[in-house]
């Protein structure tokens, strides 16, 4: 009878040997240094050969106080130096600005102009990887003043100082401008105002001068009239008295040649005529009734009833008459309404205007030339770099090392796991026909 050899399964094991692992990666060691030298010199290579980026900053810092206190003191526009440096760095942060700066100088960024992209893709290229604007952190409150840095990295060809700096200068310029503008606007609308307040009071001036003006020849035409009435009602009451005077003497000289009286004389008179006697004798007469008219005799009477008649005006009988002429003849020309009139120079009558125009002189005498006006310090100006931050060689070669290091021993690792499981996959015969050959690790697979 034949005998069929029996095959017996080999028994796989689920742990790993550590020991022997490690033993087989140090037999493949000229594999492991073989990776690490490769991977260091591609490491090396690409730290020689890979295009620098070199990285400059500048810092901005708030102005002094006395820099700014000329500008602040014109009562007119407030700008604190944190708030100086605010507005340089919202310039410096400034899309437009940046974008301006970058059409203004074209030759700085010759690098960044490429074929076939526009202006704006060319400047977005620079803005978004290369510039960057670093404000100190709010939490901490370890910083001594508040500052302003910027940032910019830029390849080999370019010139990177020159390009910081200058968009420094620039934003500074820009903002100073700015604020000139904007304090030349204030200023004007200032005196805007302040010229439409003083020609409100002018206008209310003049509206008053005529106002007055129209009271006082108002009233000069009123007291005019009354005394024109006046003298009217006068004149006709001495010509109605001298009417009633003649009335009076025609009777009194018919009475006077009725008694046969031509000359003057009185009652007492007339009745010692009547009597007879040589003897004189003188009388005093006491008597406070008003002896009657017509005792003046009739060549009194008729004397004084002629004149009357041919009296031409009875003007000078009365004084008031007099008193009326010299008051119209005043009335004729009102002083204070010539004077008023024939003023030369009438804004000095305004009134509470003297404060506006003292503004306005303030104002008009501001220097509002803001050229030299200094709105931040430059703690740091960019200067030359010593050396590129990009490709930062020792970091490069030692991570390209590591790297080829693992590399080689994950290729080791996986080489010993496949001979491994070659090894296990051929079973162990007892026949004598078969026979086993041993095979290294490092020996490459036949």
């Amino acid at each position: 009878m034949n005998r069929t050899p029996q095959v017996q399964a080999p028994v796989v094991s689920d742990e790993i040997d550590l020991f022997d692992l490690f033993h087989s990666i140090w037999r493949q060691k000229k594999l492991v240094i073989g990776c690490t030298l490769f991977a260091g010199l591609v490491g090396v290579g690409y730290a020689l050969l890979a295009p620098r980026e070199y990285q400059v900053s500048s810092v901005l810092r708030p102005a002094a106080i006395n820099e700014l206190d000329a500008l602040n003191r014109s009562e007119v526009y407030k700008l604190p130096p944190a708030d100086a440096l605010a507005k340089v760095g919202a310039q410096l942060d400034s899309y437009d600005a940046r974008l301006s700066f970058f059409k203004a100088n074209p030759a700085l960024f010759q690098a960044f102009q490429k074929p076939g992209r526009s202006l704006e893709q060319s400047f977005e290229a620079f803005n978004r990887n290369s510039i960057k604007l670093i404000l100190p952190d709010p939490k901490k409150a370890d910083s001594l003043s508040s500052y302003i840095r910027l940032e910019l990295q830029y390849p080999t060809d370019m010139d990177g100082v020159a390009i910081l700096n200058g968009f420094v200068d620039y934003a500074i310029a820009a903002e100073r401008e700015q604020v000139g503008a904007d304090l030349k606007v204030i200023v004007n609308n200032r005196l805007t105002e302040l010229k439409g307040k003083i020609d409100a009071a002018r206008a209310n001036y003049e509206t008053d001068k005529e106002s007055k003006i129209a009271k006082l020849l108002e009233g000069d035409k009123l007291k005019r009239a009354q005394l024109e009435d006046e003298l009217s009602a006068l004149r006709l009451q001495m010509k109605m008295q001298r009417s009633n005077r003649l009335a009076e003497l025609n009777e009194a000289i018919s009475i006077a040649k009725s008694m046969g009286i031509k000359n003057p004389t009185t009652p007492s008179s007339m009745a010692d005529a009547g009597r007879n006697g040589s003897s004189q004798v003188m009388r005093t007469e006491v008597n406070n009734q008003q002896i009657p008219l017509y005792f003046l005799g009739t060549e009194a009477l008729e004397a004084e009833r002629t004149a009357l008649q041919q009296r031409t005006s009875d003007d000078f009988t009365n004084s008031r008459v007099a008193e009326i002429g010299k008051e119209l003849q005043l009335l004729e020309v009102n002083r204070q309404v010539e004077v008023m009139k024939r003023r030369g120079n009438e804004d000095i009558f305004l009134q509470d205007v003297e404060p506006l125009r003292a503004e306005v002189a303030r104002l008009r005498g501001l220097n509002i030339d803001m050229s030299a006006l200094k709105l931040v310090t430059i703690d740091r100006r960019a200067q030359e770099p010593l050396s590129p931050i990009k490709p930062k060689k020792v970091l490069v070669v030692a991570l390209s090392l590591v790297a080829g290091l693992l590399l080689g021993m994950f290729i080791a690792l996986v080489r010993h796991l496949v001979l491994t499981r070659r090894t296990v996959g051929y079973p162990a015969l007892d026949d004598d026909r078969f026979t086993r050959r041993e095979r290294k690790d490092d020996q490459p697979l036949g």
